[in-house]
């Protein structure tokens, strides 16, 4: 090893780092938005439903039904 050798650190890395010093509770934060816009329940149920009750689309949807 070199005596004047010094690991590489992204500036991107840095920036996350000196963004987690300034902000101890970043990381709660984020959780809490991924929580509130992702982790939901789902309802099997209903789902299936939804499923069920969808209606098949025509292979072209601009064209005019022949009969």
């Amino acid at each position: 090893m070199p005596l004047f050798w010094k690991a590489y650190k992204s500036e991107a890395s840095t920036f996350i780092d000196t963004l987690k010093a300034q902000r101890p509770t970043l990381e709660q934060e984020q959780l809490a938005g991924r929580a509130l816009l992702w982790d939901k329940t789902v309802d099997r149920s209903a789902q299936a439903d939804y499923r069920s009750a969808r209606v098949a689309q025509q292979p072209y949807v601009y064209q005019t039904q022949s009969k």
